[in-house]
């Protein structure tokens, strides 16, 4: 039975529950209150009726002095009578008095009074055929005891109807209590049930093509409390919006990455088998051109060892919290700038390049060769995606605590639609993929990813006729 009733208590609703508790915690405070009520009236009509007692026997007394007895009754259904007490017998009626049939409870009040020694005496008794009675006893003279009775019978009844009363009353404040609780609670609670009904929809949301969440928690008006809680609902949201958005990214990328690598390595597998192929067709009918497959083999193997080193330097600057990719010494970046700029001159004669950097050197802690391949991917870059002829430029100088380098050429410029993507792994501005205008696409990746390694940023600026990548190292560098 009790556990029926628990698992009843736990299926019902907050708002419920509150008002239960609100009346049962009302119906305690009605008790007390009623209780204390009761006992407070029933004393004062007690103590009300013995001020009537004693000054009706002020007049009894006096008459008992004088007529040795009392007359008649002072109120209907009273009774008074006096007693001759002496020490070691029984109480003695004194005639003509006004008793009931059974005097017992009046003689022994008498009885009483004389042994105590005390001028009165106060008790409630019964009588039998009578019912319950106060009795008041006062000593008239030395062996005279006069008694009183009178009937409780209207304090009785006047206590029924104030209990009555009082529990009608009681019952309806408490049934009030507990409905108009009940919808108070439940409109304070309302912005409570937004918040499970906010809950539930993302619950149902589709995470599988957007991480965004579509709904808040509304503003309401449960007071302080209920808006802490939802302040605090919906900043667990926004929380909860950009994990999502960067998991959600991160797996598109990953997608990406596996899709783009795929396609990268096939090229050159397929190229190598059918190599191996043709090696394999000359060494047995054409000796002559054994050689020059031998050759292609090793190129394309050389070209897919250059893209898993691409691809492996990544994962190691992804990972540069488990593992550090850098070699980090004391090196002169302008120096750096002069030697990638002779590389680029011997590699590419048909592009002007020219180096500005001061006398001065520009002392770095870095590591030379991941800086040397930065500036041999953005020269390289500049070299692939412009005609022949076009002005590529290198400056080197120092300001607001940074050393910069800055690669620029005057060729057509990047589309701004872009710009955004030139530094994603497998991007090229060349949607066709062909390989006669670039790379794999790891180049601006890679030399990004070295940058952040060296605390730096690399940033792009570019239009018709001017393209610059700019690279910013703290003169303090250190990943």
């Amino acid at each position: 039975m009790i556990r029926r009733f628990r698992e009843t208590y736990r299926r019902m609703r907050l708002g419920t529950r509150l008002a239960l508790g609100l009346g049962v915690l009302s119906l305690v405070a009605f008790a007390v209150v009623g209780t204390a009520l009761s006992m407070y009236m029933r004393d004062y009509l007690e103590r009300q009726l013995n001020d009537q007692m004693k000054v009706v026997q002020l007049t009894q007394t006096e008459e008992a002095k004088d007529n040795d007895n009392t007359h008649g009754e002072p109120y209907w259904g009273w009774y008074t009578a006096s007693y001759k007490v002496s020490a070691g017998s029984k109480a003695e009626i004194r005639l003509p008095a006004d008793a009931p049939a059974d005097d017992t409870a009046l003689a022994a009040a008498a009885t009483a009074l004389s042994d105590s020694g005390s001028t009165d005496l106060v008790r409630t008794a019964h009588i039998e055929g009578e019912g319950t009675y106060q009795l008041r006893a006062c000593a008239v003279e030395p062996g005279v005891v006069l008694v009183t009775a009178a009937p409780m019978k209207d304090i009785d009844n006047t206590m029924q109807q104030l209990v009555t009363v009082q529990v009608v009353a009681f019952a309806l404040a408490l049934l009030a209590l507990v409905v108009i609780g009940r919808r108070v609670l439940r409109r304070g609670l309302r912005p409570l049930s937004d918040m499970a009904h906010t809950a539930r929809g993302i619950t149902s949301h589709d995470f599988t093509e957007s991480a965004r969440l579509p709904v808040r928690a509304d503003r309401g008006n449960g007071g302080p409390e209920v808006e802490e809680l939802r302040t605090a609902f919906n900043t667990m949201l926004e929380h909860i919006d950009d994990s999502l958005a960067v998991r959600t990214e991160a797996e598109q990328r990953l997608r990406r990455f596996v899709a783009d690598a795929s396609h990268e390595l096939r090229t050159p597998l397929m190229s190598v088998r059918g190599y191996a192929d043709l090696f394999q067709y000359a060494a047995a009918n054409e000796p002559a051109e054994r050689d020059k497959h031998l050759a292609r083999l090793r190129a394309e193997a050389a070209r897919m060892g250059i893209l898993l080193d691409d691809l492996l330097l990544l994962a190691r600057l992804d990972a540069a919290d488990v593992e550090a990719p850098l070699r980090l010494a004391d090196a002169d970046l302008a120096e750096l700038a002069r030697e990638a700029a002779d590389a680029f001159r011997a590699g590419h004669p048909d592009h002007e390049l020219t180096v500005q950097a001061g006398p001065e050197p520009v002392k770095l802690r870095l590591d030379p060769l991941r800086i040397r391949q930065v500036l041999d991917n953005l020269l390289t870059n500049a070299a692939v995606h412009t005609p022949a002829g076009t002005r590529v430029s290198v400056e080197v100088s120092v300001a607001s605590g940074a050393a910069v380098v800055r690669v620029a050429d005057s060729g057509p410029g990047i589309p701004a639609a872009d710009q955004e993507q030139v530094f994603d792994r497998f991007y090229r501005v060349d949607k066709a993929r062909s390989r006669d205008r670039g790379g794999s696409g790891l180049g601006l990746a890679v030399a990004l990813s070295l940058v952040r390694a060296h605390g730096g940023t690399l940033e792009l600026t570019s239009r018709p006729g001017a393209t610059a990548f700019t690279i910013r190292i703290p003169l303090t560098a250190g990943p």
